[in-house]
């Protein structure tokens, strides 16, 4: 795995910028924004996608395959850490000494001097930038933003505002969200994660504590859990709004009624607003508490801001309806943590009526597969009517002896509700023959496991005629 160094002094113009991984929704946002800003734009990507074609339309030169002739005359070269060392673009701009960038650090030379809102934690990122960015555009306010996934409404994960306002996903996998310059944090949370590279849960809880006090007008915080509630200790000399269900909360979010897309209210200082999101699950009732408590803490009115954050549709790869075939719906989500596998199927059981759950977990990355195989087992189990467990996608992790999807179906209690199924085709099969009218079909993981869904409709088709 590439780890650029973060220390690197960046200049005033960067030239010519060549994206490594460009079709993914981070990379393609910032892309987007830097061809808004008049660079040359080029990169490579190991399939074509929307993604892809989407900046091809607005200018880029993009090829698919990772291959040195690529880099061109790029200037620099801006990569993810998902990236190998033997990428031979990569390999290139170290010998021709082209600057290497992390995907942070481009993003962060765009912000310049803007003020920021930075949206971090385990889980939620997604959701709670794209409910800050839809409140202040129903609010008439135009901020430029790079999320981690396309907000439904807009068609886009980034734009290019004409305010000084920039809101951005920022990615804690890797420590580069402390590379912002933070006006105003949002913490959804701090469940553990991405320990292969924090190394301990000490160390992983101290970067959100780094990055919290990094924030020179507002920290928002969650008061539900437990990790934050570890990292709001550190924060005594900041100014700081929690939110949660948690009755001290600042920002409390009660009446919570889930029988369909989602009503609440959320109480704050000493009043009671009240909505009703377009999404569905309790997890996205606090997600938009979070959202109101940063609009809020902006300056902007309550109700207003509750009003406009309730308009937010989704984004994708979050409980995304790809398909329904003799009445099974097929969905898809990201989520690839028990925390997040819990709240996504909790979210379909509030809408599914009378049908049954039928979960397809692609477990991420074999170290997290390890580590949560008996957490992973539990949540499905808890969650889902039926699990089919696909194989294991390593991403920028090598095999481990012993690891693969079966480690996770093998903790199941009860056998007869799993099925280690690692050839997608068979998968797609056994999906198709147990499925029946009513059910829901959730694809999880932030793998490539959304590639299945079209085999899974045509399984479902295919067992119709």
């Amino acid at each position: 795995m590439i780890k650029p160094d973060l220390t690197l002094t960046i200049g005033d113009d960067l030239g010519a910028v060549h994206f490594v991984g460009i079709g993914g929704s981070g990379m393609s946002g910032i892309a987007r924004l830097f061809l808004r800003q008049g660079h040359t734009v080029t990169g490579s990507d190991v399939r074509d996608s929307d993604n892809v074609q989407a900046l091809r339309d607005l200018g880029a030169t993009i090829s698919i395959g990772h291959d040195a002739a690529n880099v061109g005359d790029a200037d620099t070269l801006v990569v993810t850490g998902a990236l190998w060392q033997d990428n031979p673009e990569y390999v290139l701009a170290n010998e021709r000494g082209i600057p290497v960038l992390h995907r942070a650090q481009a993003l962060a030379w765009l912000i310049h001097h803007q003020r920021l809102v930075a949206v971090a934690g385990a889980h939620g990122k997604t959701t709670s930038t794209g409910m800050i960015v839809t409140g202040l555009l129903g609010l008439g306010h135009d901020p430029s933003f790079v999320n981690g996934g396309v907000i439904e409404s807009l068609g886009v994960s980034s734009a290019a505002g004409t305010e000084d306002l920039f809101v951005v996903e920022a990615d804690e996998s890797d420590g580069s969200f402390l590379l912002y310059n933070t006006s105003v944090a949002l913490v959804t949370n701090v469940d553990p994660d991405h320990l292969d590279h924090y190394g301990s849960l000490e160390a992983f809880e101290a970067a959100f504590v780094e990055f919290s006090r990094q924030a020179t007008e507002l920290v928002v915080i969650s008061s539900d859990d437990v990790g934050a509630v570890r990292v709001t200790k550190s924060l005594r000399d900041r100014t700081v709004i929690t939110f949660g269900e948690d009755a001290a909360a600042d920002v409390r979010v009660h009446s919570i009624v889930t029988d369909g897309p989602v009503s609440f209210a959320v109480s704050w200082q000493g009043v009671d607003y009240a909505t009703t999101l377009r999404i569905p699950g309790t997890h996205n009732a606090i997600n938009a508490a979070g959202a109101f408590a940063v609009l809020v803490g902006l300056g902007l009115a309550p109700q207003a801001s509750l009003d406009a954050i309730s308009q937010f549709g989704g984004t994708e790869r979050r409980f995304e309806l790809h398909g329904t075939v003799r009445g099974v719906s097929v969905y898809d989500d990201y989520a690839h943590h028990p925390t997040e596998v819990a709240a996504a199927l909790s979210a379909a059981r509030t809408v599914v009526g009378t049908g049954r759950i039928i979960a397809v977990h692609q477990p991420h990355l074999y170290s997290r597969t390890k580590l949560f195989a008996q957490e992973f087992a539990e949540t499905l189990e808890s969650h889902a009517d039926q699990t089919i467990v696909l194989d294991v996608y390593g991403a920028r992790e090598d095999p481990m002896p012993g690891v693969t999807g079966a480690l996770v179906a093998g903790r199941f209690q009860d056998p007869s509700r799993v099925a280690f199924v690692p050839d997608w085709q068979d998968a797609a099969t056994y999906l198709a023959s147990i499925a029946r009218d009513g059910d829901f079909v959730v694809t999880l993981g932030c793998g490539d496991v959304y590639r299945i869904v079209p085999q899974l409709l045509e399984a479902l088709s295919a067992t119709s005629d």
